[in-house]
């Protein structure tokens, strides 16, 4: 690519971090504190050396991540969020999970962090910040090789479905959109794309949201996982059955990987924001399903998905609320409360 020479050389690190910025680095802190906390947890209890180094390498980017966002909020004078600690992890546990769930589990949390690293990249300006988040996308997709070489290397996995090269170019018909009525087109290469990832993505979500329910020690933090994990088995048994019906294979539950532990390593109030976490990250993910989407009775499917899971988020957050456990982004300052002061 030709470079561009500007006229200026004016540094922009000393400028004052925008909303997008400390936006960014705190929900990215605040992730990667949490990380910190349930991959030293998973590295007491794995055996399979190949995953002991996945999971050191993703503990380590998180801690690295951790150390650059302090050092710049210290910079601004900017307070350290609190996040999560040794408090919120008890590392002398009993086993909760198999080996092969972490790797599921990485997968998960790499792509939750790729997200949240590109869509923020085009609203970076700044340049220590904008530097700080090309090398947090540029280390996670390099983690995301490894652990989908993992992931094929010990057959823990089955590939996105296989579908036929197309003989020749087409164009759309008017019942491409059609879904409940008339003639139904089999699902395009997108479409499938996303069931499958939504599906990948739900049954480590099941998994884990299982785990959690069996070991939380507050009896309402347990009856949201529980409804947690029900609404989570009937959107993956209704994508896995569009698949189907299409003669498409799908990604298989890991329920087996959860042991029968009920001793918590994790304290409730981490589990209840990973959770709050991982259900808005799928609401994210549906939005790019409908994105791409054609046919009425999968944007249905989405849409009926999309009404609960964000029902479900709010529960969460009240929760969370209650129990003063959920802390404050950076906000805009209240004008209405200045001028009536």
């Amino acid at each position: 690519m030709k470079p561009i020479t500007l006229s200026s050389n004016k540094t922009n690190t000393m400028e004052k971090l925008t909303s997008a910025e400390m936006g960014k680095l705190w929900v990215t802190y605040m992730g990667n504190s949490m990380s910190k906390c349930i991959l030293s947890y998973y590295l007491q209890h794995v055996e399979d050396e190949d995953i002991k180094t996945l999971v050191e390498n993703a503990l380590e980017l998180s801690q690295e991540f951790v150390k650059s966002i302090e050092e710049i909020f210290t910079k601004e004078s900017f307070p350290i969020p609190k996040g999560f600690s040794e408090e919120d992890v008890n590392l002398e546990a009993p086993r909760l999970f198999q080996d092969e769930f972490y790797v599921h589990y990485l997968k998960y949390i790499a792509k939750a962090g790729m997200s949240i690293y590109s869509v923020g990249l085009p609203l970076l300006y700044r340049k220590d910040v904008n530097e700080f988040f090309r090398y947090c996308l540029d280390s996670t997709i390099n983690l995301m090789e490894q652990i989908k070489e993992v992931l094929m290397s010990k057959g823990l996995i089955i590939k996105p479905p296989i579908i036929p090269i197309p003989e020749k170019v087409e164009f759309i018909h008017h019942d491409f959109l059609n879904g409940f009525f008339g003639h139904v087109r089999p699902m395009h290469a997108l479409e499938i794309a996303h069931f499958y990832d939504n599906i990948e993505n739900n049954v480590t979500s099941k998994a884990l949201i299982m785990a959690f329910a069996q070991v939380a020690k507050d009896k309402k933090v347990r009856e949201l996982f529980e409804i947690g994990r029900d609404m989570t088995t009937a959107n993956i048994e209704r994508y896995m059955q569009m698949l189907h019906d299409e003669n498409l294979s799908t990604p298989t539950f890991l329920d087996d990987l959860v042991t029968s532990s009920t001793i918590s390593p994790f304290s409730d109030k981490i589990m209840l924001y990973h959770k709050m976490d991982m259900f808005s990250m799928k609401i994210r993910a549906f939005g790019n399903s409908v994105a791409v989407n054609g046919r009425s009775d999968i944007a249905m499917q989405y849409t009926q998905s999309l009404t609960k899971i964000a029902a479900y988020v709010e529960d969460l957050q009240k929760t969370l609320i209650k129990k003063g456990w959920l802390e404050k982004p950076p906000y805009a300052v209240d004008r209405n409360k200045l001028a009536s002061k």
